[in-house]
């Protein structure tokens, strides 16, 4: 889960992490209260979006004045912000932060992260901050030390100040702090950057990224709460709601599985046959026929979505449940588009009984999942080549 850059830096207070003063708003008008009350000749005007890039967007921007600040709130809340990570759809800015502007002498890089490979946390810092990560790694790899940590033990004083002393400035605590909140919160991820050093010797996390582990969400109801629904792809709400896991991806072949396993295997048969999918959607293991009535109203609301490939192993799942709510949401949908079932396991039998006799010419049935994959990609292409209604083919008018 992420979260937005205000409410990191909320965390990071809470964690005795100093951040810039500041105060988020929906408002224009309410900007220009907030720089009023923050003081000085200098403001930050901040986009609250879960993308990065929105400083060369236009996301981020200096305001001199409060009537200034008020303006540029304004304009920022009227559009959609296009960055690198949004696509171009763009992201609606739905609120704004603003800040006291700092003077800054010097920027660095301080994040935490778990490294897979190493089945360790790593504290990783650059003294190049403000910029990718990703590019100083590439361009500059001298210039960036990690560290790794024993998430049982999280940092030992001498690894902090040994990072704090690579990096020039005293971030002993800092880095500390940040540690202890990336292993208590149950983080992914906790990203400042830029760590910034000011002309009067202060050192301020400018700007901040968390992301916190899903599956740990249920140990923080304080961290559940800071959600904001209007960041993520309204299907894969929905699918929080329900409690069925959905990624969208860029094909036209939506996927209805149960597992995660088999999701992936799904979706590799499908590019083996030339296809690709739209989606990866796991009702997991009970899914209730509510569930997966839920789960194919996602599907259907996709566009791009030109066949369903149905992929049922039932163990826990029965084939009759998922089979009554194929027919019932196929009966009930307007756009009659090809549906492809591939069932095994409990009920099986009685699954494909009531597929058979629901009298549904949309829907085909495959005895193993390459002959369904192959099925859905070919039913897929000859979907995509079909003349539109009123109009005959070239070869037909000759």
């Amino acid at each position: 889960m992420n979260i937005h850059e205000y409410q990191a830096k909320n965390l990071l207070r809470q964690y005795g992490i100093p951040v810039p003063e500041g105060a988020v708003t929906k408002s224009a008008a309410k900007a220009k209260k907030i720089a009023l009350k923050l003081g000085g000749d200098i403001f930050a005007v901040k986009a609250q979006i879960h993308a990065g890039g929105r400083g060369k967007a236009g996301g981020i921007q200096i305001a001199r004045t409060p009537d200034e600040v008020q303006s540029k709130a304004a304009e920022m809340l009227k559009k959609k912000l296009v960055t690198y990570q949004t696509g171009p759809e763009g992201k609606k800015v739905r609120k704004i932060l603003i800040e006291k502007g700092e003077k800054i002498k010097k920027e660095y890089y301080l994040g935490v992260v778990i490294d897979r490979s190493k089945e360790k946390i790593s504290v990783i810092a650059s003294t190049e901050g403000g910029v990718d990560i990703e590019e100083v790694a590439k361009k500059s790899p001298e210039k960036i030390f990690v560290e790794y940590l024993d998430p049982l033990w999280g940092i030992p004083d001498y690894k902090a100040r040994k990072i704090s002393k690579f990096l020039g400035i005293d971030a002993t605590d800092i880095i500390k702090n940040l540690v202890r909140m990336f292993i208590e919160k149950d983080c992914s991820l906790c990203e400042i950057n830029p760590l910034a050093l000011t002309e009067d010797g202060k050192i301020l996390a400018l700007d901040a990224k968390i992301n916190f582990d899903d599956n740990a969400l249920f140990r923080h109801k304080d961290i559940q709460k800071l959600y904001d629904p209007y960041e993520d792809d309204p299907r894969d709400v929905k699918a929080r709601k329900v409690g069925i896991s959905y990624v969208g991806l860029d094909g036209d072949i939506g996927c209805l599985v149960n597992g995660a396993g088999l999701a992936m295997a799904t979706m590799d048969e499908i590019l083996l046959a030339g296809g690709k999918p739209a989606n990866f959607l796991d009702v997991g293991g009970g899914a209730s026929l509510e569930q997966v009535r839920s789960a194919f109203s996602i599907l259907m609301s996709d566009k791009r979505v030109k066949v369903v490939f149905v992929n049922i192993f039932g163990g826990i799942m029965r084939c009759d449940t998922v089979a009554n709510a194929l027919v019932q949401v196929a009966k009930e949908l307007k756009k009659k588009i090809p549906i492809v079932v591939r069932l095994e396991g409990t009920n099986y039998d009685l699954g494909m009984k009531i597929i058979q006799e629901s009298g549904m010419d949309n829907i085909s049935t495959a005895s193993s999942i390459r002959e369904g994959a192959e099925l859905a990609v070919m039913k897929s292409k000859d979907f995509s080549i079909k003349p539109k209604r009123g109009r005959k083919r070239k070869e037909e008018r000759i």
